[in-house]
């Protein structure tokens, strides 16, 4: 029997053994982490609250604030 922990993976909920062999933790493998990444991607998955913008970075983007 083993001591590691095991988890549910985030997204198909498969039981794993939390271990520094399996890179892809807290998935249980690259495909669950590359479903997860698309989620974030395709706004899926968001983290509650107001966007906040740098206004530093914000004025990058905004060409009448060009600073020659």
């Amino acid at each position: 029997m083993s001591n590691k922990p095991t988890v549910a993976c985030p997204t198909c909920k498969k039981p794993m053994e939390w271990s520094p062999a399996n890179p892809y933790r807290p998935f249980c493998c690259e495909r669950c982490k590359l479903i997860d990444l698309g989620e974030w991607a395709s706004e899926g998955h968001k983290i509650p609250g107001q966007p906040v913008f740098d206004d530093v970075m914000s004025e990058d983007l905004d060409p009448s604030k060009t600073r020659h």
